[in-house]
């Protein structure tokens, strides 16, 4: 079943409600509700409020936003434009209602939004013992690209309960 969506441009004054979906999805009990969850891989929050604001800051970055017919927040996507490149990045769906083509519609959007801005290809990091959403991400056209980058430091990011790299993956438009 496919919920009907409206995905529009981040209104900051979503953030507060943005920020505990992302956490909600990606780490804590509250994320395996969902098949994306990190929370074995990764402990602390994913987000929080200040880096969601400057992340909106940023020239060239977008944040897409996905809302139900009632206007609750479904899902999230973080896209940054590099030169003929459109990064995308934080890709959330809230974790009871996955399964439900909302990540699909949420990356289409994303593609759309890349073509409007004349991009070539859209890239992103996928943690590499991710296999089930690398698999995903590959049904959606998207390939590794070989390319091998060191899991962050931070703790916001999060703090690694074993050793994790991402892969780069990109899809040609």
């Amino acid at each position: 079943m496919t919920i009907a969506l409206k995905i529009t441009t981040l209104d900051t004054s979503d953030i507060p409600e943005l920020t505990r979906l992302i956490n909600s999805a990606y780490r804590g009990e509250s994320s395996k509700k969902g098949w994306t969850t990190e929370a074995d891989l990764l402990g602390g929050l994913r987000t929080n409020e200040n880096s969601l604001h400057e992340l909106v800051k940023k020239p060239g970055s977008t944040i897409l936003t996905a809302k139900d017919d009632k206007g609750q927040l479904a899902g999230c996507v973080y896209l940054q434009q590099e030169a003929s490149q459109l990064y995308l990045g934080m890709l959330t769906v809230a974790p009871d209602i996955q399964a439900k083509g909302i990540g699909s519609q949420l990356l289409q959007a994303a593609e759309n939004h890349a073509v409007e801005l004349h991009c070539s290809t859209v890239t992103m990091t996928v943690i590499d013992v991710r296999h089930e959403l690398i698999e995903w991400y590959k049904r959606k056209g998207f390939q590794s690209t070989g390319e091998i980058k060191p899991f962050p430091t931070d703790p916001e990011f999060g703090i690694p309960k074993q050793p994790l790299r991402f892969i780069v993956m990109e899809k040609m438009l």
